[in-house]
């Protein structure tokens, strides 16, 4: 028996007999829980998300470059990211304990919160974004594999996913986010110690680019270079 899932546009089958271990993410987008996931409060989510400002930061932004800034993201990718944590699909030492200490109303306002906030400077936050700009060359191999990825090797355009300004609903922002995090996620899901994407896009995607190109495109995003149309930096 075959269950149907859709996650970010894409429709899966999945065995519903099919070991749990196998199944890289229970999260569903159902109506029910599309619905669930955007019914948040944000104002009640400023309240909760104050025990998230030591690691996250104020106002969202990290003031550690290996730690991921929030602000901004779209509501979709926060609540499967918790409910990830949730059920040990995505796995963090601090993450899972906190997820799972959350309920079901927590989770979707303290996603709203962090959706709503800006992304520009704010004098109340410490961020460290963005981090220096690359060396000419490695930002536009970033550039290049952002636009155009690498047909003979089979790597789509990151911007196919995560957008032409590294936005896009139901998808990891990556328009402000910290150089160090993206780095860190690549070589997790090159190496397979990440195992939440769903058809496996990024574990094939991060394991086909060389430790070089995920290292530029983690200094490309995390210089802020994703909040520009993609082909417009780093190419001459």
């Amino acid at each position: 028996m075959l269950t149907v899932m859709v996650a970010a546009g894409s429709l899966i089958l999945v065995a519903s007999d099919a070991a749990p271990d196998r199944i890289p993410s229970f999260v569903t987008w159902s109506a029910e829980n599309i619905a669930a996931a955007s019914s948040g409060d944000a104002f009640r989510g400023s309240l909760l998300a104050k025990r998230c400002d030591h690691c996250h930061g104020a106002e969202g932004f990290s003031p550690v470059a290996s730690t991921p800034n929030l602000a901004g993201m779209n509501m979709l990718s926060i609540w499967k990211q918790l409910e990830d944590f949730r059920s040990h699909k995505r796995r963090s030492r601090p993450m899972e304990p906190i997820a799972e200490s959350l309920t079901p109303r927590d989770v979707a306002d303290v996603v709203s919160y962090y959706a709503e906030l800006p992304v520009f400077p704010d004098p109340q936050d410490n961020r460290v974004f963005p981090g220096m700009q690359p060396e000419a060359g490695r930002a536009a191999v970033a550039a290049r594999l952002v636009t155009f990825g690498d047909g003979e090797r089979g790597i789509p355009p990151c911007q196919s996913c995560h957008g032409p300004v590294a936005y896009r609903v139901g998808v990891p922002s990556l328009m402000a986010q910290n150089g160090d995090y993206v780095l860190n996620q690549l070589e997790m899901f090159a190496s397979r110690s990440r195992f939440n994407d769903i058809n496996l896009p990024m574990r094939t995607i991060a394991a086909l680019l060389s430790e070089d190109e995920r290292r530029a495109l983690a200094e490309y995003y995390g210089a802020g270079l994703g909040l520009q149309p993609a082909g417009s930096s780093g190419s001459k």
